[in-house]
């Protein structure tokens, strides 16, 4: 319901109606998200008019939606705004109120006409758009061209378990798996791979094509632009790519290796195969004409004298040599974790209260929860004033005590302004037990400007996290300019904590950098950068992203016990 009220103010605002009207629309659907009783029970017992804000139109609107599951204004005016204001809102630096200006000035309403009009310097006519502005601008879409067609991992996953789950039922498919870049946990990914053993290739393709396969897991708009016996690819909702290869059960070892990638370490792997006096191809392992049989991967690894190279480390970034000389991490797993950093409630812009969380946190096994609100100058997330904070600490107080082998951490995300200083005075960052550093604004600075700003803050005592360092977000926001090698090396010798941002959209300490962490001694916090209870379960989820950086559990602070965090929060005390 919050959901469909944020959007019909977003699409208000495209279209450049009365701000009122919009506001109207954003300040229900946040009073939804905080509304500390189920929705339905406040329907069913006849009280939406009790709710402050909640006039004759919203309250329509929800018992439309409750009645029918959707809300005929809402589809009214989403048939009546041209789709391509919509795709605008994915350029870094424009909102609605911006896009408004530009489709009722410049008639603007595609990325292809923004494109062009950038292209044209036609942006500079338009007040309130100087040239940053439209430099701005034309850099977002380059990087939306760029991420055209690729989509998260997470959201790859959870397609490709669909697909495997369907094919695996079918009685022509001995075997499935996913494989490629998926298999191999990259943050981002332009086409879902799958590997099926059969006896009837045939048979097992023609499923995969046919309308049954599309009705069976709800494709929208599935087309086939590729179908043999052996490989087909579709594509649904016009932009997922998937492609099925399907070989014989003998083969399969050897295939899902192959296919698995990526072509570096494959090449490396097929060199030491050669110097070995053996023949490695996708159908399999040979000695001169003769077949070697491995029933797994980790036999044909084992056949070469390697070590069994876990999918997410093979990228040739020296996994060969480390599993030939017996030196492969043994990776962090999710049942390493053992409490959660970086947790929001709904008294900054989260959607539970305290004790929601704690309970959740609870009931998932944790054993600590460092929660960590926004802080005072974050005012678009509602961030914690001093009087906030004392009530939050008193709460905490109360349910530690009613909670006693459980622990919860006084923490604050603290906005590391463009000066390098954090966002509270000394006198109350000492009084938390944890303080993440994060930058929320002025993304706009030089490299040189940026990794400044971050060095000084890590200089200020009261840090132990550094959040999300370099403030991607994944298909949407590239990274601020920032030199990371210094901040980490840093981190290192202050023993300030590095944050792994676990939320799909983020992914932050990105891979390579988590492995160069890990080699100067940095500790790595996998935060879930939680911002409802479903969010918990962000950080195990991850932990396969995770270990592409080589990580093992004594290289991740929140695998450590809890009188180990008290001891480590004191010490930075």
């Amino acid at each position: 319901m919050a959901n469909l009220f944020n959007q019909i103010g977003t699409l208000l605002e495209l279209r450049g109606e009365n701000p009122f009207k919009a506001r109207t629309y954003y300040k229900a659907a946040r009073t939804i998200e905080n509304l500390g009783t189920d929705l339905d029970d406040i329907i069913r017992n006849d009280r939406l008019k009790e709710i402050p804000g909640f006039g004759p139109a919203i309250t329509q609107k929800i018992l439309e939606w409750k009645e029918t599951g959707t809300i005929s204004y809402y589809k009214k005016l989403k048939e009546t705004t041209p789709p391509g204001l919509l795709d605008l809102l994915r350029v870094p630096g424009l909102g609605p109120k911006k896009i408004a200006v530009l489709a009722s000035t410049l008639q603007i309403t595609s990325l292809d006409r923004l494109e062009e009009a950038c292209r044209e310097n036609q942006l500079l006519t338009v007040p309130g758009f100087g040239p940053k502005t439209q430099a701005k601008i034309a850099a977002g879409l380059e990087y939306i061209r760029e991420q055209h067609g690729r989509f998260l991992w997470r959201q790859g996953m959870e397609w490709a378990g669909k697909f495997r789950t369907a094919l695996a039922a079918h009685p022509a498919v001995n075997q499935v798996e996913i494989v490629g870049s998926l298999r191999r946990c990259l943050p981002l990914n332009s086409r879902i791979d799958l590997l099926a053993a059969s006896t009837d290739p045939a048979a097992a393709t023609a499923f995969f094509t046919s309308p049954e396969f599309e009705r069976k897991l709800e494709l929208d708009g599935k087309v086939v632009i590729q179908q043999t016996a052996e490989e087909s690819i579709i594509i649904f909702q016009n932009d997922f790519k998937v492609r099925l290869s399907i070989v014989p059960p003998e083969k399969f070892p050897y295939a899902l290796w192959a296919h698995t990638g990526n072509e570096g370490h494959k090449q490396a792997l097929s060199e030491r195969a050669a110097q070995l006096g053996y023949q490695l191809r996708p159908d399999g392992l040979w000695q001169g004409t003769t077949p070697v049989v491995c029933q797994n991967e980790a036999e044909l690894y084992q056949k070469l004298g390697l070590a069994y190279i876990p999918a997410e480390l093979r990228e040739n970034c020296g996994e060969l040599e480390a599993a030939a000389a017996g030196c492969l991490p043994k990776l962090v797993t999710p049942e390493d974790i053992q409490g959660l950093f970086h947790v929001h409630t709904k008294n900054s812009d989260g959607l539970n209260t305290l004790r929601e969380l704690v309970e959740a946190a609870v009931s998932r096994g944790y054993h600590y929860l460092g929660i960590a609100d926004h802080s005072q100058s974050a005012y678009y997330a509602h961030g914690l004033t001093n009087e906030a904070l004392r009530r939050q600490w008193e709460e905490i107080e109360q349910l530690n005590r009613e909670y006693p082998h459980f622990r919860i951490f006084k923490g604050i995300e603290a906005d590391i302004l463009p000066s390098g200083e954090l966002d509270y005075d000394p006198e109350t960052l000492a009084q938390f037990d944890f303080v993440i550093g994060s930058i929320h604004s002025h993304f706009q600075m030089g490299e040189a400007e940026m990794t400044e700003r971050i060095l000084k803050a890590m200089d200020n005592p009261y840090l132990t996290m550094l959040g999300h360092p370099s403030g991607r977000i994944l298909l949407f926001r590239p990274a601020y300019p920032v030199n990371l090698e210094p901040i980490l090396q840093k981190a290192a010798a202050k023993g300030i904590i590095v944050e792994f941002n676990a939320n799909p959209f983020r992914m932050d300490l990105d891979w390579h950098w988590c492995r160069r962490a890990k080699e100067l001694g940095v500790s790595i916090a996998i935060n879930p950068d939680a911002h409802s209870v479903e969010e918990l379960e962000l950080a195990r989820l991850s932990i396969p992203v995770a270990r592409k950086g080589w990580l093992e559990k004594d290289d991740v602070f929140n695998t450590k016990a809890t009188d180990q965090v008290l001891a480590y929060f004191s010490q930075r005390r």
